[in-house]
């Protein structure tokens, strides 16, 4: 039995991966899918002094709580840099990192440093009335959607999930100064439908930190595989 932690990315929440944790769970694995400070039942905890700190010391709460080792942890997104930390805070308890269309940050970097279209994100918000919160991504025609989700049934169902995100979350750094972090082993899962204008990846380097092989596997979809692709990507995870 394997212990799957997944963390949603900016502007979702925990119920994203409904369609995931049945898959898993049948296969005999144990599934925590928490919603972050500000999203999902902790919506109402929503705050400018929400920060990626915050939700780092969400996920290090819950593996404490529920005293979960040999976690295969899975950041979506943004959450790239939340299991970059967790790891850096909690390395003894995990088993694997796995970057899952995600930001793949280097210590001190901040959301910015690693996708530099978030300063966009956060220029704009400056100039609303609520100048921490960043307003999710719109949705845009086929076959970009929302998200990467058209199925109109989706769109909707995902439109009725997604919240702002603080600003702070985007530009607090990660911290990767743990050298233990650096055993752990990595698997990147990159979704190579359409992206948008502005959106960048970077490289996978050839050698993970831990000298081994890099692992790298695409799924022919939009950024939220999980609710597109959710079959494909259990069978990945189960690897």
């Amino acid at each position: 039995m394997s212990i799957f932690l997944l963390v949603h990315g900016a502007w979702h929440n925990g119920r994203c991966w409904e369609r995931v944790v049945p898959l898993l769970e049948s296969a005999g694995h144990r599934v925590f899918t928490p919603s972050l400070t500000g999203y999902g039942d902790k919506a109402h905890l929503l705050s400018p002094e929400v920060g990626l700190d915050t939700h780092v010391e969400d996920v290090v709460r819950l593996i404490h709580e529920e005293d979960l080792t040999e976690v295969v942890l899975v950041g979506h997104s943004y959450a790239g840099l939340v299991i970059s930390s967790v790891a850096n805070e909690v390395p003894e308890r995990i088993a694997h990192l796995v970057y899952l269309d995600a930001m793949v940050p280097e210590h001190g970097e901040t959301a910015v440093d690693v996708q530099p279209m978030t300063q966009n994100l956060i220029d704009l918000a400056a100039k609303s009335d609520s100048a921490w919160r960043v307003p999710p991504l719109p949705e845009m025609p086929p076959p970009f959607g929302l998200f990467g989700v058209t199925d109109p049934a989706d769109v909707a169902w995902l439109r009725a999930m997604v919240s702002d995100q603080p600003a702070l979350c985007l530009q607090q750094p990660v911290r990767l100064d743990n050298p233990a972090v650096n055993v752990i082993p990595r698997t990147h899962i990159h979704c190579v439908g359409v992206e948008p204008e502005g959106i960048t990846r970077r490289p996978v380097p050839a050698i993970q930190p831990n000298g081994s092989p890099a692992r790298v596997w695409e799924l022919p979809t939009g950024h939220d595989c999980m609710i597109t692709m959710p079959t494909e990507l259990s069978e990945l995870l189960l690897k």
